[in-house]
């Protein structure tokens, strides 16, 4: 893509689902192309019916938000009132971060922390003070490092489907 341009963030929608799907097909690519396959085994999301549909369900139900440099997306996420059904709600109003995923060819360029910084503000902005994301916790646990990078305190840990280790992290956005 060569040099970064200005991200910019929009609110997106059921319109956005093949390009976040292309988004994570590219990430698992790049995840097996490191031997990382423990987070999202092999299989590209827009080929299995079960990512498609999460990610249908999100884009539709939840509230996208689609980070784009020069009209092209390069990452989203969609911020929800609570987390999936694989873990319990906090017990107070949340907003929870699903499907961040940016484009690896961009890596380094900051697009996950834009996409959480704007996550934050939309928090703040609902005047909800709890903001929360779950993610992958195995291998060398670099993701929750960039949570944690990004403001965000791991508090339980879970184990999803065949014993996936899971990490809930969690951010106060207001006092």
């Amino acid at each position: 893509m060569g040099a970064m341009t200005d991200i910019t963030i929009r609110a997106g929608g059921p319109a956005d689902i093949p390009a976040v799907l292309g988004l994570f097909d590219g990430a698992m690519e790049w995840l097996v192309a490191q031997g990382r396959t423990g987070q999202w085994g092999t299989e590209p999301w827009s080929t299995s019916q079960g990512t498609v549909d999460i990610v249908t369900h999100y884009l539709t139900t939840g509230r996208p938000f689609i980070a784009e440099a020069g009209g092209v997306p390069v990452g989203t996420l969609t911020l929800t009132d609570g987390p999936g059904p694989y873990l319990p709600p906090a017990g107070e109003p949340e907003r929870y971060v699903h499907l961040l995923v940016t484009d690896r060819r961009l890596k380094g360029r900051g697009i996950g922390g834009a996409l959480l910084a704007h996550a934050v503000a939309e928090t703040r902005r609902a005047g909800v003070a709890l903001l929360r994301v779950d993610c992958y916790a195995g291998d060398d646990r670099k993701l929750v490092a960039f949570y944690e990078r990004n403001g965000f305190t791991p508090t339980e840990t879970y184990a999803g489907e065949d014993g996936w280790p899971g990490q809930v992290l969690a951010r106060r956005v207001l006092p």
